[in-house]
C-alpha cells in the first residue's frame, strides 16, 4: 500500500485543500497514520464521533486521494476498511504553476542500468521473475542481466548512474535539479529499527544524507511479486533530493548548504548519480533500491530539471 510523502502546490490541488480544512478530517488521517487501516465504525469509536460524520470525512478524503477504501465482509453485509495513503504532506509555495513543459526535463532511469559499482555482501539483484546470478556475490553486479533489475542492495558501498544531461544540449542554464526513489536500509531478513545513512552524490559532490530507519517487511509491497519472501526485503520510503539555488532539500527539509552551481552540471555531457553509503557514515545499515515491480511504488529513479526561463 502506498504510504509515502505529498507535495501540494499553493494554488493547486483544491481538493485536496478541502479534506484538510476540516480539523475531524485531519484527525482521522492521523488515526489511520498511527494505527493501520480500520473501518468507520472503528474510527467513529477512536475519535468518538458519529458514524454518518467519519463516512461523510471518508469520502471527502477518498475523493481528494488522500484514503483509499475497499469493501471487506462483515459479520452482516459488508464493512469499508479505510487506508491512508501517505504519511507526510508538504506545502509548497514554489511558481510551480508558471512552470511551462519546456522548462522542465524528466528522465527516469532503470536502477539496473548503473554504468558503475562498488558493492559488499550482504547484496544482491532481483528482476520480476527471479534473482539475478548469486546473493551476496558482488561480482553479479557486473552481470548484463543486471538491466532487467527492479530490486537491487548492498550492505556497503554505492551504484553509479549517467544521465543525458539535456539541459547543456538545450543551451539552458538550470535552477534546480531533484532525484525521486525508493529506499530502505539493508539487513539479512528485515528489521524496521535498523539505521542506515544513505548518501546521494551528483556529479562527485555529496548533496545530502538521509538515514533510513530500517529495512522494512512487515507486509509485501504493493507492487512486490509474489514469489519473493516476506521474510525478505518488501518495500521502502519514496525519497527525493533537490538541489537548487538555495541549497539541497530531501523531502523540503534542508540538508546541505550545496546549491545546483555547486554542481557545474553546464560543464559536463551527463550528470552523474551516485547512491550509497560513505566510507564515514555512522550508521552504515546498506541500502536497497527499489524499481519497476518492486515496493510500493514500482517505478525508476527518475530526474527532474528545472530550466531557468
Amino acid at each position: 500500500m502506498k504510504r509515502g510523502f505529498l507535495t501540494i502546490y499553493a494554488g493547486e490541488n483544491a481538493a485536496v485543500f478541502r479534506a484538510l480544512s476540516a480539523p475531524a478530517r485531519v484527525d482521522m488521517l492521523k488515526l489511520l497514520c498511527v494505527k493501520g487501516s480500520l473501518n468507520v465504525n472503528e474510527i467513529a469509536r477512536e475519535l468518538d464521533l458519529p458514524q454518518s460524520t467519519v463516512a461523510t470525512g471518508i469520502m471527502i478524503l477518498e475523493e481528494a486521494g488522500l484514503v483509499e477504501t475497499k469493501a471487506a465482509k462483515a459479520r452482516k453485509g459488508y464493512q469499508k476498511i479505510c487506508t491512508a495513503l501517505y504519511d507526510e504532506i508538504l506545502l509548497s509555495f514554489e511558481d510551480q504553476a508558471f512552470k511551462h513543459d519546456e522548462d522542465v526535463i524528466e528522465v527516469a532511469m532503470p536502477i539496473g542500468l548503473y554504468t558503475s559499482c562498488e558493492t559488499h555482501a550482504p547484496c544482491g539483484l532481483c528482476s520480476t521473475e527471479g534473482v539475478i546470478g548469486l546473493l551476496d556475490v558482488p561480482d553479479y553486479f557486473l552481470d548484463p542481466q543486471r538491466m532487467q533489475a527492479g530490486l537491487l542492495w548492498f550492505g556497503r558501498g554505492h551504484v553509479e548512474y549517467k544521465f543525458p544531461n539535456n539541459a547543456k544540449i538545450l543551451n539552458r542554464n538550470v535552477n534546480a535539479i531533484e532525484f525521486s526513489m525508493e529506499l530502505s536500509s539493508e539487513v539479512p531478513g528485515t528489521n524496521p529499527d535498523w539505521p542506515s545513512d544513505i548518501t546521494v552524490w551528483i556529479n562527485g559532490v555529496a548533496v545530502g544524507t538521509w538515514t533510513s530507519p530500517g529495512d522494512y517487511g512487515d507486509k509485501r509491497g504493493a507492487f512486490t511479486p509474489g514469489w519473493w519472501k516476506l521474510e525478505g526485503s518488501q518495500y521502502g520510503k519514496l525519497k527525493t533530493w533537490r538541489i537548487s539555488k538555495k541549497g539541497t532539500f530531501i523531502d523540503g527539509v534542508a540538508a546541505s548548504d550545496v546549491t545546483v552551481d555547486d554542481l557545474a552540471i553546464g560543464q559536463h555531457s551527463s550528470i552523474r548519480l551516485r547512491v550509497g553509503i560513505a566510507e564515514d557514515a555512522r550508521n552504515t545499515g546498506g541500502v536497497n533500491i527499489f524499481g519497476r515491480g518492486f515496493g510500493n511504488y514500482g517505478r525508476d529513479i527518475l530526474m527532474r530539471i528545472d530550466l531557468a526561463q
